[in-house]
């Protein structure tokens, strides 16, 4: 299975039992469409990694069978990647407006955009990539112009829904195509691909006008400055922040690299309105009186170097929180970021600041762009598939789906979960699941793509938890004695004034283990260092039961 060039594959490189990095890929024969290409942020274990992308290796060795990268909308985790895919596969990309301004500031940013191929599409776009014929729907999310992919192959229809919800009521007017996903689904759909985020939410998602209601309220109570942190992507709640001061009559200050690139692509391309006049610098602030202003910024995941984690420690330059402003965080923590941003919120309550903060449903400040279990069970009987393959999410939230989708008619057994790299094959209606391919994570460092691996983060790891500890020795080269040393550098280990009987003993263990060496006629480098390392190792274990990275250094003369 896999193998016969009539064969429809399906399977993911990244995005499946996590929530980033997303990666999808359809291949029919010959011809290998792409679909997103995102990124995920590490975590604390993953010490000096900047950004984690999928690994392609296998879109590499099968690059002249690519046609297209088609992105369903413009979330970091969806877009993130692109240019450092790029680098390698410098393949055509096909997104809406909206998408593609987000795709050209990161490609600008990586001197990119010269050489890519960047092609406009819209839900009524149709395209022919070899015997794959790609159409689009619109659905609702919490950024403009979010997309569903439908594949025509000669094995069957294919769809792929983006991130939705349904939201009948959405603050930007884009409503999702249920018309047309209605028809999608009369005509037959082999499989179906969709996200399941929230699938263990009951309920519909709330409209994210709902926000609307309660920003104007907050910000009619408010006294001082207002603050204000979401999602720079997040263009709809943007949009009802600017109404809100509009109704007040405050100024708005952007604040944040990403919330500046963000609202001037949103603005120059017709997604949000901004009245003539309300923008202002971040320096003019404190020009106006308090009641007069507004601060939207990044930072309502509590990263460290986004604009409400400064201003939270008083290290923003040009805008500081008094007593009595009002700070708004517009957004709810994403698993796993939850200490970072109650820290911030303790640090703005100890600078006197009102917080508005907390769940969406209990603020009124946030709702969730993804769908409830109602959202879900609602595409799956709009589609009808045959076959079910849930994505974007952890395991537990794909079995929830599966459990969904079982519920609405999906017959038990149709449904896929997988793993990243696990390939669903389709042949003569049929599909199985017997083979894998390459996948995992790769990280960023820097200016280095993929050069760091597991060993460089287990010595980092190493370094982090018990430091390390050099010992230089001097050889003569020609008797092999000991000239002088060994000396001992420590850093992140012990405090050397503290310690100068254990670091003695270490010094003696080396001499001893260098000496006991030469006396067996051993002379090569590499077993002297082993035999140091193995040595010291076990010693100061012994004593401090710590692990610190030991490294011999061997000067000849």
């Amino acid at each position: 299975m896999g193998t016969n060039e009539n064969t429809l594959s399906i399977f993911a490189l990244g995005g499946i039992n996590e929530i980033g990095k997303n990666m999808y890929v359809v291949q029919y024969s010959d011809d290998i469409v792409v679909i997103d290409c995102g990124g995920k942020f590490p975590d604390e274990s993953l010490l000096g990694i900047d950004l984690i992308i999928p690994d392609i290796t296998y879109l590499e060795e099968n690059q002249d069978k690519i046609r297209a990268l088609v992105v369903t909308h413009g979330h970091e985790d969806h877009i993130g990647g692109i240019p450092y895919f790029l680098r390698k596969l410098n393949v055509p990309i096909y997104a809406t407006r909206f998408t593609l301004g987000l795709v050209e500031l990161k490609l600008t940013e990586h001197r990119l955009k010269r050489d890519t191929k960047l092609i406009a599409i819209d839900s009524d776009s149709k395209l022919e990539f070899g015997e794959i014929g790609v159409s689009f729907f619109k659905v609702s999310h919490s950024i403009p112009d979010c997309l569903g992919i439908v594949f025509q192959t000669p094995e069957g229809t294919v769809v792929h829904t983006g991130d939705f919800k349904f939201d009948l009521t959405p603050a930007n007017n884009q409503y999702a195509d249920i018309h047309k996903m209605a028809e999608i689904g009369r005509q037959g759909v082999l499989a179906l691909i969709s996200e399941s985020t929230n699938a263990e939410r009951k309920g519909l998602t709330p409209s994210e006008r709902m926000v609307g209601g309660h920003m104007n309220e907050a910000f009619m109570k408010a006294q001082g400055k207002i603050f204000i942190s979401t999602f720079a992507s997040n263009v709809n709640r943007v949009q009802q922040v600017v109404d809100a001061a509009m109704l007040t009559n405050r100024k708005l200050a952007l604040v944040g690299r990403s919330m500046v690139n963000v609202v001037s692509v949103a603005m120059e391309r017709g997604y949000i309105h901004i009245p003539e006049g309300m923008l202002i610098e971040a320096g003019e602030v404190d020009q106006l009186s308090p009641e007069k202003v507004a601060i939207l910024c990044t930072g309502s995941q509590g990263e460290p170097m986004a604009a409400l984690s400064r201003l939270s420690s008083g290290n923003y330059r040009d805008v500081s929180i008094y007593p009595g402003d009002t700070v708004i965080l517009a957004a709810s923590p994403i698993p796993g970021n939850e200490r970072d941003v109650s820290k911030i919120i303790d640090n703005l309550y100890q600078l006197g600041a009102n917080v508005i903060y907390g769940s969406g449903s209990t603020t009124g400040m946030h709702v969730s762009g993804h769908g409830y279990q109602e959202d879900l069970k609602l595409m799956l009987t709009l589609m009808k598939p045959t076959y079910f393959i849930p994505i974007h999410g952890e395991y537990r939230m794909l079995h929830h789906h599966r459990l969904l989708a079982e519920s609405v008619g999906v017959e038990e057994g149709n449904t896929f979960i997988i793993k990243n790299g696990d390939v669903v094959d389709i042949e003569h209606s049929i599909a199985r699941q017997t083979r894998s391919i390459p996948s995992g994570d790769t990280y960023v460092d820097g200016m280095g793509v993929g050069d760091v691996g597991d060993i460089v983060l287990r010595d980092r790891k190493q370094l982090s938890e018990d430091g390390m500890l050099v010992v230089v020795i001097t050889i003569n080269k020609t008797d092999r004695k000991i000239i002088s040393g060994p000396d001992t550098i420590t850093r992140g280990f012990v405090f050397v004034k503290d310690s100068e009987d254990l670091l003695k003993e270490v010094n003696r263990l080396v001499k001893k283990t260098v000496t006991d060496l030469q006396d067996e006629n051993i002379r090569q480098w590499s077993i002297i260092k082993q035999n140091i390392k193995k040595s010291v190792g076990q010693y100061l274990y012994a004593q401090t039961k710590r692990k610190p990275m030991i490294l011999p250094i061997i000067i000849e003369i």
